[in-house]
Protein backbone atom coordinates (compact mmCIF):
# COMPACT_ATOMS: atom_id res chain seq x y z
CA UNK A 1 0.00 0.00 0.00
CA UNK A 2 1.37 3.44 -1.01
CA UNK A 3 1.88 5.90 1.83
CA UNK A 4 -0.33 9.01 1.50
CA UNK A 5 2.86 11.11 1.74
CA UNK A 6 4.54 9.23 -1.11
CA UNK A 7 3.43 10.46 -4.55
CA UNK A 8 1.68 7.97 -6.77
CA UNK A 9 2.94 7.64 -10.34
CA UNK A 10 -0.30 7.40 -12.27
CA UNK A 11 0.91 10.03 -14.74
CA UNK A 12 3.37 7.49 -16.14
CA UNK A 13 0.60 4.97 -16.83
CA UNK A 14 -1.22 7.77 -18.65
CA UNK A 15 1.95 8.38 -20.65
CA UNK A 16 2.12 4.70 -21.60
CA UNK A 17 -1.50 4.78 -22.74
CA UNK A 18 -0.88 7.86 -24.89
CA UNK A 19 2.35 6.41 -26.27
CA UNK A 20 0.38 3.34 -27.34
CA UNK A 21 -2.05 5.59 -29.17
CA UNK A 22 0.84 7.37 -30.89
CA UNK A 23 2.06 3.96 -32.09
CA UNK A 24 -1.37 3.04 -33.47
CA UNK A 25 -1.63 6.42 -35.17
CA UNK A 26 1.58 5.84 -37.09
CA UNK A 27 0.77 2.21 -37.82
CA UNK A 28 -2.37 3.32 -39.65
CA UNK A 29 -0.48 5.97 -41.63
CA UNK A 30 2.91 4.37 -42.28
CA UNK A 31 1.24 1.39 -43.94
CA UNK A 32 0.74 3.63 -47.00
CA UNK A 33 4.40 3.23 -47.91
CA UNK A 34 3.93 -0.53 -48.25
CA UNK A 35 0.27 -0.83 -49.27
CA UNK A 36 0.03 1.81 -51.98
CA UNK A 37 0.95 -0.52 -54.86
CA UNK A 38 -1.83 -2.97 -53.96
CA UNK A 39 -4.31 -0.14 -53.34
CA UNK A 40 -3.64 1.48 -56.69
CA UNK A 41 -3.85 -1.81 -58.55
CA UNK A 42 -7.19 -2.43 -56.87
CA UNK A 43 -8.61 0.86 -58.19
CA UNK A 44 -6.94 0.57 -61.60
CA UNK A 45 -4.38 3.37 -61.35
CA UNK A 46 -0.58 3.63 -61.55
CA UNK A 47 1.35 3.65 -58.30
CA UNK A 48 3.03 6.98 -59.05
CA UNK A 49 -0.41 8.66 -58.83
CA UNK A 50 -0.78 7.67 -55.19
CA UNK A 51 0.54 11.03 -54.04
CA UNK A 52 -2.94 12.47 -54.73
CA UNK A 53 -4.26 10.17 -52.00
CA UNK A 54 -1.60 11.49 -49.62
CA UNK A 55 -2.43 15.08 -50.53
CA UNK A 56 -6.12 14.47 -49.72
CA UNK A 57 -5.25 12.93 -46.35
CA UNK A 58 -2.80 15.68 -45.34
CA UNK A 59 -5.12 18.48 -46.47
CA UNK A 60 -7.99 17.18 -44.34
CA UNK A 61 -5.61 16.47 -41.48
CA UNK A 62 -4.46 20.09 -41.60
CA UNK A 63 -7.89 21.69 -41.96
CA UNK A 64 -9.41 19.96 -38.92
CA UNK A 65 -6.50 20.44 -36.49
CA UNK A 66 -7.73 23.68 -34.93
CA UNK A 67 -11.39 22.64 -34.54
CA UNK A 68 -10.34 19.40 -32.89
CA UNK A 69 -7.80 21.19 -30.72
CA UNK A 70 -10.59 23.53 -29.60
CA UNK A 71 -12.72 20.49 -28.75
CA UNK A 72 -9.92 19.12 -26.57
CA UNK A 73 -9.45 22.39 -24.70
CA UNK A 74 -13.21 22.86 -24.29
CA UNK A 75 -14.56 19.35 -23.64
CA UNK A 76 -11.37 17.64 -22.50
CA UNK A 77 -9.03 15.22 -24.27
CA UNK A 78 -10.91 12.14 -23.03
CA UNK A 79 -14.06 12.64 -25.11
CA UNK A 80 -12.14 14.16 -27.99
CA UNK A 81 -9.57 11.39 -28.33
CA UNK A 82 -12.30 8.74 -28.18
CA UNK A 83 -14.13 10.45 -31.04
CA UNK A 84 -10.89 10.79 -33.03
CA UNK A 85 -9.83 7.16 -32.75
CA UNK A 86 -13.29 5.68 -33.41
CA UNK A 87 -13.70 7.92 -36.47
CA UNK A 88 -10.33 7.13 -38.00
CA UNK A 89 -10.51 3.38 -37.31
CA UNK A 90 -13.89 3.32 -39.11
CA UNK A 91 -12.44 4.91 -42.25
CA UNK A 92 -9.30 2.78 -42.15
CA UNK A 93 -11.63 -0.22 -42.20
CA UNK A 94 -13.64 1.25 -45.09
CA UNK A 95 -10.44 1.82 -47.07
CA UNK A 96 -10.05 -1.96 -47.15
CA UNK A 97 -13.03 -2.08 -49.51
CA UNK A 98 -11.34 0.07 -52.18
CA UNK A 99 -11.61 -1.56 -55.59
CA UNK A 100 -14.49 -3.83 -54.60
CA UNK A 101 -17.90 -3.67 -56.32
CA UNK A 102 -20.80 -2.15 -54.42
CA UNK A 103 -23.95 -2.91 -56.37
CA UNK A 104 -23.45 -1.64 -59.91
CA UNK A 105 -20.47 0.56 -58.98
CA UNK A 106 -16.88 0.02 -57.86
CA UNK A 107 -15.14 1.90 -55.07
CA UNK A 108 -12.59 3.49 -57.40
CA UNK A 109 -9.81 6.05 -57.27
CA UNK A 110 -12.11 8.98 -56.55
CA UNK A 111 -13.77 7.12 -53.70
CA UNK A 112 -10.33 6.16 -52.33
CA UNK A 113 -9.34 9.83 -52.26
CA UNK A 114 -12.62 10.70 -50.51
CA UNK A 115 -12.09 7.98 -47.92
CA UNK A 116 -8.59 9.22 -47.20
CA UNK A 117 -9.85 12.78 -46.86
CA UNK A 118 -12.34 11.57 -44.25
CA UNK A 119 -9.64 9.48 -42.58
CA UNK A 120 -7.46 12.59 -42.34
CA UNK A 121 -10.36 14.65 -40.97
CA UNK A 122 -10.93 12.00 -38.32
CA UNK A 123 -7.32 11.65 -37.24
CA UNK A 124 -6.76 15.41 -37.10
CA UNK A 125 -6.19 16.64 -33.60
CA UNK A 126 -4.83 13.38 -32.21
CA UNK A 127 -1.42 14.78 -31.28
CA UNK A 128 -2.68 18.19 -30.09
CA UNK A 129 -5.10 16.41 -27.76
CA UNK A 130 -2.36 14.10 -26.58
CA UNK A 131 -0.30 17.24 -25.94
CA UNK A 132 -3.20 18.69 -23.93
CA UNK A 133 -3.48 15.46 -21.93
CA UNK A 134 0.24 15.61 -21.15
CA UNK A 135 -0.09 19.26 -20.15
CA UNK A 136 -2.80 18.25 -17.67
CA UNK A 137 -0.83 15.31 -16.31
CA UNK A 138 2.81 16.45 -16.25
CA UNK A 139 4.67 19.34 -14.58
CA UNK A 140 6.51 21.77 -16.84
CA UNK A 141 9.94 20.28 -16.15
CA UNK A 142 8.85 16.83 -17.38
CA UNK A 143 6.96 17.88 -20.51
CA UNK A 144 9.93 17.66 -22.86
CA UNK A 145 10.58 14.11 -21.69
CA UNK A 146 6.89 13.18 -22.01
CA UNK A 147 6.65 14.65 -25.52
CA UNK A 148 9.89 12.93 -26.47
CA UNK A 149 8.53 9.60 -25.25
CA UNK A 150 5.30 10.16 -27.18
CA UNK A 151 7.09 10.84 -30.45
CA UNK A 152 9.60 8.06 -29.79
CA UNK A 153 6.66 5.66 -29.67
CA UNK A 154 5.15 7.06 -32.85
CA UNK A 155 8.43 6.78 -34.71
CA UNK A 156 9.03 3.27 -33.37
CA UNK A 157 5.81 1.96 -34.85
CA UNK A 158 6.15 4.00 -38.01
CA UNK A 159 9.60 2.53 -38.55
CA UNK A 160 8.47 -0.99 -37.74
CA UNK A 161 5.41 -0.88 -40.00
CA UNK A 162 7.19 -1.85 -43.27
CA UNK A 163 8.62 -4.90 -41.48
CA UNK A 164 5.22 -5.78 -39.99
CA UNK A 165 3.65 -5.41 -43.42
CA UNK A 166 6.10 -7.84 -44.99
CA UNK A 167 5.48 -10.36 -42.19
CA UNK A 168 1.67 -10.07 -42.39
CA UNK A 169 1.13 -9.66 -46.13
CA UNK A 170 4.13 -10.69 -48.24
CA UNK A 171 5.16 -13.63 -46.03
CA UNK A 172 2.16 -14.19 -43.75
CA UNK A 173 -0.52 -14.55 -46.40
CA UNK A 174 -2.92 -11.80 -45.33
CA UNK A 175 -4.37 -9.63 -48.07
CA UNK A 176 -3.78 -5.89 -47.86
CA UNK A 177 -7.48 -5.50 -47.06
CA UNK A 178 -7.29 -7.92 -44.13
CA UNK A 179 -4.25 -6.08 -42.80
CA UNK A 180 -6.16 -2.78 -42.78
CA UNK A 181 -9.12 -4.38 -41.02
CA UNK A 182 -6.74 -5.80 -38.42
CA UNK A 183 -5.20 -2.36 -37.84
CA UNK A 184 -8.66 -0.79 -37.46
CA UNK A 185 -9.57 -3.44 -34.88
CA UNK A 186 -6.46 -2.68 -32.81
CA UNK A 187 -7.44 1.01 -32.67
CA UNK A 188 -10.97 0.16 -31.55
CA UNK A 189 -9.59 -2.10 -28.79
CA UNK A 190 -7.41 0.76 -27.53
CA UNK A 191 -10.56 2.85 -27.08
CA UNK A 192 -11.94 0.35 -24.58
CA UNK A 193 -8.82 0.52 -22.39
CA UNK A 194 -8.62 4.31 -22.70
CA UNK A 195 -12.26 4.81 -21.67
CA UNK A 196 -11.69 2.65 -18.58
CA UNK A 197 -8.44 4.22 -17.33
CA UNK A 198 -7.95 7.77 -18.61
CA UNK A 199 -9.34 10.90 -16.95
CA UNK A 200 -8.87 14.50 -18.06
CA UNK A 201 -7.17 15.65 -14.86
CA UNK A 202 -5.21 13.94 -12.06
CA UNK A 203 -7.76 15.13 -9.50
CA UNK A 204 -10.47 13.17 -11.34
CA UNK A 205 -8.54 9.88 -11.24
CA UNK A 206 -9.30 7.55 -8.36
CA UNK A 207 -5.72 6.26 -8.18
CA UNK A 208 -3.83 9.56 -7.85
CA UNK A 209 -3.10 10.81 -4.36
CA UNK A 210 -2.73 14.41 -3.22
CA UNK A 211 1.08 14.26 -3.27
CA UNK A 212 1.18 13.45 -6.99
CA UNK A 213 -1.44 16.11 -7.70
CA UNK A 214 0.73 18.70 -5.95
CA UNK A 215 3.75 17.71 -8.07
CA UNK A 216 1.72 18.10 -11.25
CA UNK A 217 -0.28 21.22 -10.41
CA UNK A 218 2.02 23.37 -8.24
CA UNK A 219 2.27 26.85 -9.71
CA UNK A 220 -0.57 26.50 -12.21
CA UNK A 221 -3.48 28.83 -12.71
CA UNK A 222 -6.30 27.14 -10.75
CA UNK A 223 -8.85 28.11 -13.40
CA UNK A 224 -9.80 24.91 -15.21
CA UNK A 225 -12.51 26.16 -17.52
CA UNK A 226 -12.22 28.80 -20.23
CA UNK A 227 -14.01 32.12 -20.11
CA UNK A 228 -13.65 32.13 -23.88
CA UNK A 229 -10.84 31.16 -26.21
CA UNK A 230 -8.55 34.15 -26.94
CA UNK A 231 -8.53 33.54 -30.69
CA UNK A 232 -7.16 36.97 -31.51
CA UNK A 233 -4.30 36.58 -29.03
CA UNK A 234 -3.46 33.17 -30.49
CA UNK A 235 -3.57 34.11 -34.17
CA UNK A 236 -1.67 37.39 -33.73
CA UNK A 237 1.01 35.96 -31.47
CA UNK A 238 4.49 35.99 -33.03
CA UNK A 239 5.59 32.92 -31.10
CA UNK A 240 2.65 30.89 -32.37
CA UNK A 241 3.42 31.81 -35.97
CA UNK A 242 7.10 31.04 -35.45
CA UNK A 243 6.10 27.57 -34.23
CA UNK A 244 3.88 27.19 -37.28
CA UNK A 245 6.69 28.20 -39.62
CA UNK A 246 9.21 25.82 -38.18
CA UNK A 247 6.72 22.93 -38.11
CA UNK A 248 5.84 23.55 -41.73
CA UNK A 249 9.52 22.95 -42.47
CA UNK A 250 9.47 19.72 -40.47
CA UNK A 251 6.47 18.22 -42.24
CA UNK A 252 7.41 19.43 -45.72
CA UNK A 253 10.62 17.40 -45.55
CA UNK A 254 9.88 14.48 -43.30
CA UNK A 255 7.05 12.55 -44.93
CA UNK A 256 9.30 11.24 -47.67
CA UNK A 257 10.80 8.94 -45.03
CA UNK A 258 7.44 7.39 -44.12
CA UNK A 259 5.52 7.38 -47.40
CA UNK A 260 8.17 7.11 -50.13
CA UNK A 261 11.33 5.53 -48.74
CA UNK A 262 10.14 1.88 -48.62
CA UNK A 263 9.24 2.00 -52.33
CA UNK A 264 12.42 3.96 -53.11
CA UNK A 265 14.64 1.22 -51.70
CA UNK A 266 12.70 -1.49 -53.52
CA UNK A 267 13.07 0.37 -56.81
CA UNK A 268 16.65 1.59 -56.48
CA UNK A 269 18.02 -1.67 -55.09
CA UNK A 270 15.71 -4.22 -56.71
CA UNK A 271 18.28 -7.03 -56.56
CA UNK A 272 17.73 -7.25 -52.80
CA UNK A 273 14.06 -8.09 -53.33
CA UNK A 274 14.71 -11.45 -54.95
CA UNK A 275 14.80 -13.34 -51.62
CA UNK A 276 12.77 -13.34 -48.42
CA UNK A 277 15.81 -12.22 -46.43
CA UNK A 278 16.43 -9.37 -48.86
CA UNK A 279 12.79 -8.27 -48.65
CA UNK A 280 12.99 -8.16 -44.86
CA UNK A 281 16.25 -6.22 -44.99
CA UNK A 282 14.80 -3.61 -47.36
CA UNK A 283 11.72 -3.37 -45.12
CA UNK A 284 13.90 -2.78 -42.06
CA UNK A 285 16.00 -0.18 -43.84
CA UNK A 286 12.83 1.46 -45.16
CA UNK A 287 11.63 1.97 -41.60
CA UNK A 288 15.06 2.57 -40.06
CA UNK A 289 14.96 6.42 -40.21
CA UNK A 290 11.86 6.33 -38.00
CA UNK A 291 13.39 3.73 -35.70
CA UNK A 292 16.61 5.72 -35.37
CA UNK A 293 14.45 8.80 -34.93
CA UNK A 294 13.20 7.34 -31.64
CA UNK A 295 16.54 8.18 -30.07
CA UNK A 296 16.30 11.73 -31.39
CA UNK A 297 12.79 12.15 -29.94
CA UNK A 298 13.84 11.04 -26.48
CA UNK A 299 17.25 12.75 -26.44
CA UNK A 300 15.87 16.07 -27.65
CA UNK A 301 13.15 15.97 -25.00
CA UNK A 302 15.54 15.06 -22.19
CA UNK A 303 18.12 17.71 -23.15
CA UNK A 304 15.57 20.52 -23.44
CA UNK A 305 14.17 19.70 -19.98
CA UNK A 306 17.65 19.44 -18.49
CA UNK A 307 18.65 22.82 -19.88
CA UNK A 308 15.53 24.46 -18.46
CA UNK A 309 15.96 22.87 -15.04
CA UNK A 310 19.50 24.24 -14.87
CA UNK A 311 18.88 27.72 -16.26
CA UNK A 312 15.15 28.43 -16.03
CA UNK A 313 15.32 29.73 -19.61
CA UNK A 314 12.70 28.13 -21.84
CA UNK A 315 13.56 30.41 -24.76
CA UNK A 316 16.96 28.86 -25.50
CA UNK A 317 16.08 25.60 -23.77
CA UNK A 318 13.54 24.88 -26.49
CA UNK A 319 15.30 26.76 -29.29
CA UNK A 320 18.93 25.62 -29.34
CA UNK A 321 18.33 21.87 -29.66
CA UNK A 322 15.73 22.29 -32.39
CA UNK A 323 18.10 24.49 -34.40
CA UNK A 324 20.81 21.87 -34.09
CA UNK A 325 18.44 19.16 -35.30
CA UNK A 326 17.36 21.13 -38.37
CA UNK A 327 20.93 21.97 -39.36
CA UNK A 328 22.02 18.34 -39.11
CA UNK A 329 18.98 17.08 -41.05
CA UNK A 330 19.71 19.48 -43.90
CA UNK A 331 23.35 18.40 -44.06
CA UNK A 332 22.49 14.69 -44.13
CA UNK A 333 19.87 15.11 -46.87
CA UNK A 334 22.44 16.89 -49.00
CA UNK A 335 25.02 14.19 -48.25
CA UNK A 336 22.59 11.47 -49.38
CA UNK A 337 22.55 12.95 -52.91
CA UNK A 338 26.04 11.53 -53.44
CA UNK A 339 25.10 7.92 -52.62
CA UNK A 340 22.04 7.05 -54.72
CA UNK A 341 23.81 3.88 -55.94
CA UNK A 342 25.06 2.66 -52.55
CA UNK A 343 22.39 1.03 -50.37
CA UNK A 344 24.19 1.29 -47.05
CA UNK A 345 25.43 4.88 -47.43
CA UNK A 346 22.11 6.03 -48.89
CA UNK A 347 20.09 4.40 -46.13
CA UNK A 348 22.61 5.52 -43.49
CA UNK A 349 22.30 9.19 -44.47
CA UNK A 350 18.51 8.97 -44.32
CA UNK A 351 18.68 7.30 -40.91
CA UNK A 352 20.66 10.31 -39.69
CA UNK A 353 18.06 12.61 -41.26
CA UNK A 354 15.41 10.77 -39.27
CA UNK A 355 17.40 11.13 -36.04
CA UNK A 356 18.14 14.81 -36.62
CA UNK A 357 14.58 15.73 -37.58
CA UNK A 358 13.16 13.94 -34.55
CA UNK A 359 15.63 15.67 -32.26
CA UNK A 360 13.30 18.69 -32.57
CA UNK A 361 10.04 16.92 -31.71
CA UNK A 362 10.29 17.14 -27.91
CA UNK A 363 11.32 20.83 -27.90
CA UNK A 364 8.68 21.73 -30.52
CA UNK A 365 5.66 20.24 -28.80
CA UNK A 366 6.87 21.26 -25.34
CA UNK A 367 7.23 24.84 -26.64
CA UNK A 368 3.64 24.68 -27.89
CA UNK A 369 2.57 23.70 -24.37
CA UNK A 370 4.70 26.46 -22.82
CA UNK A 371 3.21 29.10 -25.11
CA UNK A 372 -0.37 27.79 -25.08
CA UNK A 373 -0.67 26.55 -21.48
CA UNK A 374 -4.44 26.29 -20.81
CA UNK A 375 -4.94 26.58 -24.56
CA UNK A 376 -2.16 24.14 -25.41
CA UNK A 377 -4.38 21.88 -27.55
CA UNK A 378 -5.44 24.84 -29.69
CA UNK A 379 -1.90 26.18 -30.02
CA UNK A 380 -0.59 22.67 -30.74
CA UNK A 381 -3.40 22.21 -33.23
CA UNK A 382 -2.55 25.49 -34.93
CA UNK A 383 1.09 24.47 -35.17
CA UNK A 384 0.15 21.05 -36.50
CA UNK A 385 -2.39 22.50 -38.93
CA UNK A 386 0.15 24.74 -40.62
CA UNK A 387 2.72 21.96 -40.38
CA UNK A 388 0.41 19.63 -42.25
CA UNK A 389 -0.31 22.24 -44.87
CA UNK A 390 3.46 22.02 -45.32
CA UNK A 391 3.10 18.24 -45.55
CA UNK A 392 0.36 18.65 -48.16
CA UNK A 393 2.61 20.90 -50.23
CA UNK A 394 5.57 18.59 -49.63
CA UNK A 395 3.69 15.50 -50.77
CA UNK A 396 2.45 17.32 -53.86
CA UNK A 397 5.90 18.59 -54.85
CA UNK A 398 7.56 15.29 -53.97
CA UNK A 399 5.07 13.31 -56.04
CA UNK A 400 5.40 15.62 -59.03
CA UNK A 401 9.22 15.60 -58.92
CA UNK A 402 9.46 11.82 -58.63
CA UNK A 403 6.84 11.31 -61.33
CA UNK A 404 8.74 13.61 -63.69
CA UNK A 405 11.90 11.52 -63.21
CA UNK A 406 10.13 8.14 -63.56
CA UNK A 407 11.02 5.94 -66.53
CA UNK A 408 9.56 2.46 -67.01
CA UNK A 409 8.13 2.56 -63.51
CA UNK A 410 11.48 3.40 -61.84
CA UNK A 411 12.56 6.80 -60.49
CA UNK A 412 15.93 7.86 -61.90
CA UNK A 413 18.69 8.83 -59.40
CA UNK A 414 18.62 12.45 -60.60
CA UNK A 415 15.11 12.70 -59.16
CA UNK A 416 16.38 12.00 -55.66
CA UNK A 417 19.26 14.44 -56.09
CA UNK A 418 16.80 17.21 -57.00
CA UNK A 419 14.42 16.29 -54.19
CA UNK A 420 17.01 15.99 -51.41
CA UNK A 421 18.67 19.25 -52.42
CA UNK A 422 15.30 20.96 -52.03
CA UNK A 423 14.76 19.31 -48.64
CA UNK A 424 18.18 20.38 -47.39
CA UNK A 425 17.60 24.02 -48.31
CA UNK A 426 14.19 24.03 -46.62
CA UNK A 427 15.70 22.64 -43.41
CA UNK A 428 18.18 25.53 -43.32
CA UNK A 429 15.22 27.93 -43.50
CA UNK A 430 13.84 26.14 -40.43
CA UNK A 431 16.96 27.01 -38.44
CA UNK A 432 16.13 30.67 -38.94
CA UNK A 433 12.45 30.20 -38.08
CA UNK A 434 13.37 29.12 -34.55
CA UNK A 435 15.04 32.49 -33.89
CA UNK A 436 11.57 34.08 -33.79
CA UNK A 437 10.18 31.73 -31.11
CA UNK A 438 10.33 32.48 -27.38
CA UNK A 439 8.80 29.80 -25.12
CA UNK A 440 9.23 32.12 -22.13
CA UNK A 441 6.27 34.15 -23.39
CA UNK A 442 2.83 32.47 -23.24
CA UNK A 443 -0.08 33.86 -25.23
CA UNK A 444 -1.68 34.99 -21.95
CA UNK A 445 0.28 35.76 -18.81
CA UNK A 446 -0.57 33.37 -16.01
CA UNK A 447 1.42 31.91 -13.11
CA UNK A 448 3.19 28.65 -13.67
CA UNK A 449 6.34 27.57 -11.86
CA UNK A 450 9.24 26.22 -13.81
CA UNK A 451 12.06 27.84 -11.90
CA UNK A 452 11.68 26.73 -8.32
CA UNK A 453 10.74 23.15 -9.17
CA UNK A 454 14.26 21.71 -9.25
CA UNK A 455 15.82 20.68 -5.91
CA UNK A 456 19.29 21.44 -7.33
CA UNK A 457 18.48 25.15 -7.76
CA UNK A 458 18.72 27.74 -5.00
CA UNK A 459 15.16 28.92 -5.61
CA UNK A 460 13.68 25.44 -5.08
CA UNK A 461 10.51 25.33 -3.00
CA UNK A 462 9.42 22.10 -1.40
CA UNK A 463 5.86 21.14 -2.47
CA UNK A 464 3.40 20.87 0.38
CA UNK A 465 0.14 18.94 0.50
Amino acid sequence: MISPDRPTRVRYSVLILLCTLAMITYLDRAMYGSAKKDMMEAVGRKEEDFFWVLVAFQLAYACFEIPTGWMGDTFGPRKTLLRIVLWWSFFVGLTGFAGLPTGDAIIGFGALIALQFLFGAGEAGAFPNMARALYNWFPATERGFAQGALWLSARFMGGLTPFIWVLLVELGGLSWREALWLFAGVAALWCVVFLWWFRNHPREHRSTNSAEQVIIETGRDPQAAHDGVPWRAIFTNRNVWALCGMYMVTNFNWYFLMYYLPKTLKGQFAAWGTSDGGKLMLALLGGAPLLIGMGGCLLGGVLTDRYIRRTGDRKWGRRVFAMMGYAMAGIFYLTATGFTDNLWMFAGCLMLVGFSNDFIMGPSWAAAQDIGRRYSAIVSGTMNMVGNLGATLGNLITGLILKSYTEDGTVQPAGYVALFTLYGCVYFLGVGAWLFSDANKPILAEPEAVIGSDPEREDYKEPTT
